[in-house]
């Protein structure tokens, strides 16, 4: 199942994660701490308000995000 990713988008899509759904609960992104683009899309290492790290990944070709904690 896709995860669930709120993102600030300008001229493309998934420009910026804002906030994302993580077992059950909505977790705003405090800090984006560093992105980079893979060959699999858009990727992001992002802090939570609760100090939280997080990898997002916006897979392009399939047009999904996965969430996975550090």
């Amino acid at each position: 199942m896709p995860e669930s990713v709120e993102c600030h988008s300008g001229y493309t899509y998934g420009e910026r994660p804002v906030a994302f759904q993580w077992e059950g609960a909505r977790l705003e992104v405090a800090v984006v701490m560093t992105q980079w683009r893979s060959p699999e899309g858009r990727q992001f290492c992002v802090r939570t308000g609760d100090g939280r790290i997080f990898e997002l990944v916006y897979r392009e070709h399939a047009g999904e995000w996965s969430i996975a904690p550090l």
